[in-house]
């Protein structure tokens, strides 16, 4: 009997990571991400069949909350700098409990405006903070290939989390549309409660030309066109998720059911490949060069969506799940090597600031990717996915030397003041 518990327990093990430090920040993303999964598949149908907004009055409301986002990114970085990233992270989860709360109170478009612009600020906030944990609970050596490890637990949350909504989308009522919504609430209380638990490296404190560091990450012109690019390259997931469900359905003649497997073969292979992708970018050269190929993996990848215009059913579904392979490639690599890029050209004792500056970045990139998307590859089809093409191909070229200009910069001896 003790045997057959043994080798049953093996397999379970061998999926847990062996830093206890990443099991525990494991624990606190899987408790997010499954919240997130179950919010993000029955959101859009709760505003427009339950709150009973136009889906114009969403995406616009949803426009103007990115913007917030964006806004929201820098301030927290500063202030997990301040006041820790992990007590900011705190109150952060607190807040994001009593915003998520609060859509079940909201019945018209000016409430919905304000609540989710305040839920998407707080959101991108943690963000920020959750980068700069890693960043104080993890040593440099592991910092990347622990975020690996997280993003696969991400991805295994989320499709968690899809799951569970799916039962609420089957009943379709507004009971069960709400219990999504205050279950969600009460995975960033018990995210709270798991923070504490989390070990992190205290910070000297800073000297003044740290806190200049933390002022200038906002004029740190190499750093800046790093982020620039790196959010150039984000705009892949809109590809994924915006681009490719609506180009099977207006312009292929591949089967609509083919969106919903091309988001599973991208899961499962994030989930497979994204930690073997950390062994590419184990210093700066390495995830500058790494982003250098994802961008022109993706850029391949947009070429091969785009040839599926003429073609019949089956090779026109080949096609695709190999697009999507291939751009999930790009996808696993254009992350770890901005993962690296972000924290190792970074200025020390300033983490907080310089992820804020990259987050921003990031969010700014996921704002306008739908509309660069749609106004390009969807609207203007064929043709149009020259556009994503030359821009994937072209920020990823740009990144190596990009990263090379950071690095001589972060080697330069700090200024003294007077």
């Amino acid at each position: 009997m003790g045997s057959i518990t043994t080798t049953a327990v093996r397999p379970y093990r061998r999926l847990l990571h062996p830093d206890p430090v990443v099991r525990r920040l494991s624990w606190m993303v899987l408790v997010n991400t499954l919240g997130n999964g179950m919010f993000m598949t029955a959101s859009a149908l709760y505003f427009t069949r339950v709150v009973g907004l136009g889906a114009g009055q969403v995406g616009l409301g949803l426009t103007v909350a990115g913007a917030c986002g964006v806004a929201a990114s820098i301030p927290a970085g500063r202030a997990a700098d301040r006041w820790g990233s992990r007590r900011t992270l705190i109150a952060l989860c607190v807040v994001q409990a009593a915003g998520m709360a609060a859509y079940v109170l909201v019945q018209g478009f000016a409430a919905f405006l304000v609540v989710v612009c305040l839920e998407t600020a707080v959101d991108r906030a943690a963000s920020t903070c959750r980068n700069t944990l890693y960043a104080d609970a993890l040593p440099p050596a592991t910092r990347v290939p622990g975020r690996a490890y997280l993003r696969a637990v991400t991805n295994v949350g989320i499709g968690a989390g899809a799951a569970l909504a799916a039962f609420a989308l089957q009943v379709d009522t507004r009971g069960a549309y709400l219990a999504l919504i205050v279950a969600n609430a009460v995975t960033f209380l018990v995210v709270a409660a798991i923070l504490p638990w989390i070990p992190v490296t205290p910070r000297p404190a800073p000297e003044a030309h740290h806190v200049q560091a933390r002022r200038g990450a906002l004029t740190d012109r190499p750093y800046l066109l790093v982020t620039a690019l790196n959010a150039l390259l984000s705009l892949q997931f809109a590809v994924l998720t915006i681009g490719i469900p609506l180009w099977i359905v207006r312009e292929t003649s591949a089967p609509h059911a083919l969106a919903g497997a091309t988001m599973l073969v991208n899961t499962a292979l994030v989930v497979v490949f994204q930690v073997r992708a950390t062994r590419f970018a184990r210093d700066v050269r390495q995830a500058a060069r790494s982003c250098r190929l994802a961008g022109l993996l993706l850029a391949g990848y947009c070429l091969a969506v785009a040839a599926t215009h003429s073609l019949p059913a089956l090779p026109a579904s080949v096609l695709l799940l190999a697009a999507v392979a291939l751009g999930t490639a790009g996808e696993v690599l254009s992350q770890a090597g901005g993962w690296l890029l972000s924290y190792d050209l970074a200025a020390e004792h300033a983490a907080g600031a310089y992820q804020g500056v990259f987050n921003a970045g990031s969010a700014a990139g996921a704002m306008i990717a739908p509309l660069v998307v749609t106004g390009t590859a969807i609207d203007h089809a064929p043709w149009g996915w020259a556009v994503p093409v030359a821009l994937f191909a072209l920020s990823g070229l740009a990144m190596v030397p990009a990263a090379r200009w950071a690095a001589r910069r972060r080697a330069a001896p700090p200024v003294a003041a007077g």
